[in-house]
């Protein structure tokens, strides 16, 4: 992956079909976190409704690690 400070993200695609090429870039933009960075510009979330939010997130994960632990009343 080579990035470049003017142009970004570059594929060279002299002796490959465009549609590969795209795919490839499409990778690398993936890969690199740009289009999670824009978004997370688009708008701005105060410190204090960012940790809410990533506690929200952290609860929903330990929550569902519950449901996959525990047996079905069926079972047992």
């Amino acid at each position: 992956m080579r990035r470049n400070k003017k142009f970004g993200l570059k594929v060279e695609c002299s002796d490959m079909p465009f549609e590969k090429a795209l795919r490839i870039f499409r990778k690398k933009v993936d890969n690199s976190g740009l289009l999670k960075e824009v978004k997370e510009r688009q708008e701005f979330l105060k410190p204090s409704t960012e940790k809410k939010l990533a506690h929200g997130r952290a609860v929903k994960r330990w929550k569902k690690q519950l449901r996959i632990q525990t047996l079905p009343k069926s079972l047992y």
